[in-house]
């Protein structure tokens, strides 16, 4: 039986969500005349919540804007690297760097499960001892620098659990041979929690603290 601690990041293992931390701190870094475009955001929210752009629009917009595209990746991973010390500096829930580490110990395989972009979580999740993650993809030119562009789906809701099983396929992963913890705050996963063996209710919003309450799941509460 092959043990999996699977996780989500923001706000589960970490204090605040990380996709508009990573844009300023990318920004200022690779071309900070660019951080004169914040003012604009307030039109993309806005846009978001009228739904003339999805979670995924809004993203790629947010990225156009403050870091432009294309993005030279050798920079790019410059930049994340110095991003993922700064986010275990002070942004990173201590009982979770200690559930972490346990897991790790006791022979589980860490995963980590987030609508981020994976370019830019990829050292966080290395620093974290993470052995796989499943992240936002991100499309390339030839030259391999990154676009604003999302390749596939944003990795959230029922996008994430198709992308946790179309990872489990590729590993050769039989559900019935697995066992499956999940941590997340948001009820965005239930997908996710339906599909775990061991769903465990993190720095829950008040919406998923009702469920796993209804539900008899564990509630966790780091910070």
């Amino acid at each position: 039986m092959t043990k999996i601690a699977l996780y989500d990041l923001d706000r589960t293992i970490t204090k605040r969500p990380t996709y508009m931390s990573f844009l300023l701190h990318a920004a200022w870094r690779h071309e900070r005349w660019r951080l004169a475009f914040l003012p604009g955001l307030l039109f993309l929210f806005a846009g978001y919540l009228v739904r003339a752009l999805d979670r995924g629009g809004l993203k790629e917009r947010m990225h156009d804007m403050l870091l432009g595209s294309p993005v030279d990746a050798e920079k790019m991973a410059a930049i994340a690297e110095s991003f993922a010390e700064a986010t275990l500096r002070d942004n990173v829930h201590p009982q979770a760097l200690a559930r972490i580490a346990n897991e790790k110990a006791t022979g589980h395989r860490l995963v980590l499960a987030t609508a981020s972009y994976a370019f830019y979580v990829e050292p966080l999740a290395r620093r974290l001892g993470f052995d796989d993650l499943i992240g936002t993809l991100v499309r390339r030119d030839a030259d391999g620098a990154i676009l604003a562009e999302i390749d596939g789906e944003n990795c959230y809701g029922d996008a994430k659990m198709r992308r946790i099983e179309a990872w489990a396929e590729e590993q050769g992963l039989e559900r019935a041979d697995a066992a499956v913890r999940f941590y997340s705050d948001s009820q965005t996963d239930l997908p996710v929690f339906d599909w775990s063996d061991e769903p465990v209710a993190t720095n829950p919003t008040n919406t998923l603290r009702r469920i796993a309450e209804k539900r008899g799941w564990p509630v966790i509460a780091w910070g």
